[in-house]
């Protein structure tokens, strides 16, 4: 499931996993700012870990250097990505939770293959919340 700070999907996206929630820092400790609570919920339908796949790109637009992810990344940069920023991507398959900063860390942005067609290809495609295209690790989504 994803959960959302705001009412109709808006602001802070937070990914929902399997396991116990017993209060709100206990899904918001990775973020950038504390959560106070949820308003709007929606499930996750392509979530599939084992065939995950997408595109990342340097600039908006699918311009520039691209990178090809199938598995967790905790530091973009110590892949081989020569930027702290993620232009545009496309997920062909799965699902992906982009954070702003390296380790799991920041804002979160949900990336479904099935939402938008698979396609970001502007920054603030990402969220609602996104205000820099500042993404350091990405990681697949459980099931």
């Amino acid at each position: 499931w994803v959960g959302y700070e705001h009412p109709l999907y808006q602001g802070q996206q937070l990914v929902l996993e399997c396991g116990d929630y017993p209060q709100c820092d206990a899904f918001g400790g990775n973020n950038a700012y504390h959560i106070e609570r949820m308003t709007s919920f929606r499930p996750i339908s392509c979530a599939n870990h084992r065939e995950s796949r997408m595109t990342i790109y340097e600039k908006e637009n699918y311009l520039g250097c691209k990178g090809e992810l199938s598995d967790d990344y905790p530091s973009l940069q110590a892949m081989g990505w020569g930027n702290t920023e993620v232009g545009s991507m496309r997920v062909h398959s799965g699902a992906f939770v982009c954070y702003q900063y390296p380790g799991f860390h920041g804002f979160q942005y949900i990336m479904e293959g099935d939402r938008h067609a698979g396609e970001y290809k502007y920054f603030r495609e990402f969220g609602s919340h996104c205000q820099t295209p500042q993404i350091q690790s990405i990681r697949r989504i459980q099931q």
